[in-house]
């Protein structure tokens, strides 16, 4: 009797250990996902502001493939902008180098945009690079649009044709 009791215990043991891996394992993918959504919102805040909106909307306006002198000609507010969004883009590459940022985020929230700009400013932060004799500026961003461009973002299916069937979740209230 003794021994079937120590033996149940046991297996009731193994279960209740069990149970909590499986339960903490819940708790991680749970936490995981809260820290994914709360970094959606930090990114929107800490980068879609009134000056990258603006900023963006004026250099959109640029010819792919502008150069130093083309972005120069229009004035140190202009060269500014470049300036505040390319160093946006820069930090939002090293959080996806250093795996604090989710690169899926990125594209999904600001990469088209990031890709776009890039293709406008890149020979102009070249040119700031060799004229500062600085072959390390910017490299973050530029490093980003290349993995963003690996996952063939500029090709992708815009998501109101991806996700047109798109429905909100369920919530039964009374469960």
């Amino acid at each position: 009797m003794l021994e079937t009791l120590a033996n149940l215990a046991q297996v009731l043991g193994s279960v209740a250990v069990l149970v909590a891996i499986v339960f903490g394992l819940a708790q991680i993918r749970q936490f995981r996902q809260q820290r994914r959504d709360a970094l959606a919102v930090e990114l929107m805040r800490a980068i879609q502001d009134t000056e990258f909106t603006r900023s963006l909307r004026v250099l959109l306006e640029l010819p792919v493939g502008a150069t130093l002198g083309d972005i120069r000609a229009r004035g140190a507010p202009f060269e500014d902008m470049a300036w505040a969004l390319a160093a946006k883009y820069e930090t939002l590459g090293y959080l996806v180098y250093r795996g604090i940022m989710p690169i899926e985020l990125v594209e999904e929230l600001v990469g088209g945009v990031g890709v776009h700009l890039w293709a406008r400013l890149r020979p102009w932060a070249f040119a700031v690079r060799e004229e500062q004799g600085q072959p390390l500026l910017l490299e973050w961003y530029q490093w980003l649009v290349d993995r963003l461009e690996e996952r063939e973002r500029p090709a992708a299916v815009p998501a109101y044709t991806r996700c047109r069937d798109w429905r909100p979740p369920t919530t039964d209230v009374h469960s």
